[in-house]
């Protein structure tokens, strides 16, 4: 038997769209961003209430699957120091590098024409990773898979995160681990039934990451196609990622980045 509130979501989404177009507003909009933001007036999650979502999310923060504790560079097990450049890189020759860069010419910045010298991070390969968020429909509601993930630098360790957030390095295995959950869906989207709704390259922090782009992605897979899911991932329905927004460094940037288009 139907949910009561798919059938209603459906419903009104049909009355919304009649109404935009009978507005004559429509034309040229396509029907990914005109369901968005009918998805973003209401609580339509037919898997937790954003008070349950808030409790599971709380639970994971209180007791993080890492512990970072702050150590002295030169005592960070596999990074080593070029005795020539003094840059920075991992044994694999994969990762990032920390090397130094000198800015001349300033004139609209603060520091002026006189510049500054700083050290900077460059991915290896200079191009990221992939950040994927993957849709799926639960009874024809759309719901977005969200990981609770953690990460050395994240403020209070975990934070909302896309499906997938990994580098190149990462999904080539650079650091002999496993490959990352759901990556086959982005890397190959098409031969795993998906619809790419989104793909296009982001910028990052040009103030400490040296010339670093990921590529977003935003994937629709058929109802069904994920079942249950590990732990610390979450279907999360898009009024509940805005709501967190408005919550003190609960969603990461790469979610924003992903979702800014629509």
């Amino acid at each position: 038997m139907s949910d009561p509130k798919a059938e209603r979501y459906r419903k009104r989404l049909g009355e919304y769209q009649t109404a935009l177009a009978a507005m004559g507003i429509t034309s040229g909009v396509d029907d990914v961003r005109i369901e968005h933001h009918f998805e973003c007036l209401a609580d339509w999650s037919l898997v937790l209430t954003l008070e349950e979502m808030i409790d599971w999310f709380e639970e994971r923060r209180h007791c993080p699957p890492m512990t970072v504790s702050p150590i002295p560079l030169n005592q960070v097990r596999g990074w080593n120091a070029d005795p020539e450049t003094g840059d920075i890189h991992h044994e694999s020759g994969e990762f990032f590098i920390v090397r130094g860069v000198r800015v001349s010419e300033s004139t609209t910045r603060e520091v002026g024409e006189s510049g500054w010298d700083q050290p900077i991070l460059e991915q290896v390969g200079l191009d990221g990773g992939l950040l994927g968020l993957v849709r799926q429909r639960i009874e024809g509601v759309p719901h977005y898979l969200v990981e609770a993930k953690a990460e050395p630098g994240n403020y209070r360790v975990v934070q909302l995160s896309p499906t997938l957030q990994a580098t190149f390095s990462n999904l080539k295995r650079a650091h002999k681990g496993r490959k990352p959950l759901f990556a086959e869906i982005f890397e190959a989207p098409h031969e795993n039934g998906a619809t790419v709704l989104y793909d296009r390259w982001l910028s990052e922090d040009g103030g400490r990451l040296y010339l670093k782009r990921n590529k977003g992605m935003l994937v629709e897979v058929p109802e069904g196609t994920i079942g249950e899911v590990p732990a610390g991932f979450i279907w999360m329905s898009m009024f509940q990622i805005k709501a967190c927004l408005q919550l003190d460094a609960w969603v990461n940037p790469h979610i924003r980045g992903i979702i800014a288009h629509l």
